[in-house]
């Protein structure tokens, strides 16, 4: 009987999830593959750095509470309950934004050794975006006491959907291709939805509350630096910067 109980609860919840997801497909940006001069080569590093501010004109729409009321555990553990598609500062800078060098490096860089973690606590994916190299660990971990199911929807790597009904379950898994960005979501939990940015190097960066950003240890250069948001779309700009230097690029991302 209580088996029963439990996937009567878990069909309802996918029910209400479905009820509460999201219809619109979020931006995806196509990312030059690797080649020229040097792609076989080991990618220089330098000590220049891109650094800047994402801002957002207009006012965003108002964060929509989540209900969350189809599983009770999530009303309990819950301690954010708002929508995160816009994350605004008190100055205007816009938050969860991915900004990376989109061209301009060449040759090919060492896999990052550190694990990535993202955490599925209080119904919520942490972080809601951010970025990993290709074949990076990125470690998915249930810190809450109820099922989540893990569902990565990628257009050119691999896809996954894989249950932890533990509380404290992880599991491990890595990214083949460059893809910016791999959308996650929670078929038990429609309002559960993350980013992961793929790319082949490690110049990347996602913006805190205040917009801001850098990327440093650049060789001197010409890039093309792209800033992304799920609801806004994507911008590029140009940018030059020289062997120890700072480049500074603001983007302006405007709603209404």
């Amino acid at each position: 009987m209580r088996h029963r109980t439990f996937w009567i609860l878990v069909s309802l919840a996918a029910i209400a999830a479905a009820c509460n997801s999201r219809s619109d497909v979020p931006p995806v940006s196509i990312v030059p593959e690797g080649g020229g001069a040097g792609a076989n080569a080991v990618g220089a590093t330098g000590t220049s750095t891109v650094s800047g501010t994402i801002m957002l004109e207009g006012t965003a729409p108002a964060a929509e509470i989540i209900r969350m009321n189809s599983d009770p555990v999530c009303v309990k553990e819950a301690t954010n309950t708002e929508t995160e598609y816009y994350v605004v500062g008190d100055g205007g800078g816009l938050g969860n934004v991915f900004v990376y060098v989109k061209e301009g490096l060449s040759g090919s860089y060492p896999v990052a050794a550190d694990t990535v973690v993202l955490d599925q606590q209080g119904c919520r994916y942490t972080p809601h975006v951010f970025g990993v190299q290709v074949g990076q660990t990125v470690q998915i971990t249930n810190s809450d006491p109820t099922l989540h199911n893990i569902h990565a929807t990628p257009a050119v790597n691999a896809e996954f959907n894989t249950g932890q009904p533990i509380q404290g379950m992880s599991m491990e898994r890595t990214f083949d291709e460059v893809e910016v960005m791999v959308p996650f979501k929670c078929d038990v939990h429609g309002w559960m939805n993350a980013y992961v940015g793929v790319l082949d190097h490690p110049y990347f960066a996602t913006t805190g509350p205040d917009g801001g950003f850098d990327i440093a240890n650049l060789p001197a250069g010409n890039y093309v630096i792209e800033a992304w948001h799920e609801m806004l779309g994507v911008q590029t700009q140009n940018v030059t910067v020289g062997d120890g230097a700072t480049a500074e690029v603001s983007f302006t991302f405007t709603v209404g």
